[in-house]
């Protein structure tokens, strides 16, 4: 039996995404993210003088924690998923900080150690969870 396929007519002015080269952003974007992220926690543990210190570790204070919780949360649509990804980036900042100053213990050096041990630590839960879901599926099947 053969399939006939119906092509739709395209009303004008709108066009369909080509694939192919350029066409989608996100990996690249992402490894920017990385990037920039990384460069402000590395040019903060140094303590470089660099202007670019101040801007590029606030971005790794707030990319960083939110990637994580939007990496747990995947079950809420894109904008949900990314305000309380923001919202619990700044939580957890504020809460860091918060912790370390009542205990007499704040340095610049501690924060971004201890943000980066919370965000390691929750996609490392992330990743054993889809695993363990991926070995339970196989076994069941």
């Amino acid at each position: 039996m053969q399939t006939i396929r119906i092509k739709s007519v395209a009303t004008p002015g709108t066009q369909r995404a080509r694939p192919g080269p350029g066409r989608d952003l996100t990996p690249l974007l992402a490894g920017a993210a990385t990037t920039a992220g990384g460069t402000g926690a590395l040019l903060a543990l140094t303590g470089s003088g660099s202007p670019l210190r101040g801007p590029l570790t606030l971005f790794f204070l707030l990319a960083a924690p939110a990637a994580a919780i939007a990496a747990a949360l995947r079950g809420l649509d894109p904008f949900g998923r990314a305000l309380v990804s923001v919202a619990g980036a700044v939580a957890l900042d504020m809460l860091v900080a918060q912790g370390m100053l009542a205990v007499h213990r704040w340095s610049v050096g501690g924060g971004l150690l201890a943000v980066t041990a919370f965000c390691s630590l929750v996609l490392l839960l992330v990743l054993v969870r889809r695993g363990r879901g991926r070995t339970a599926r196989r076994q069941g099947s």
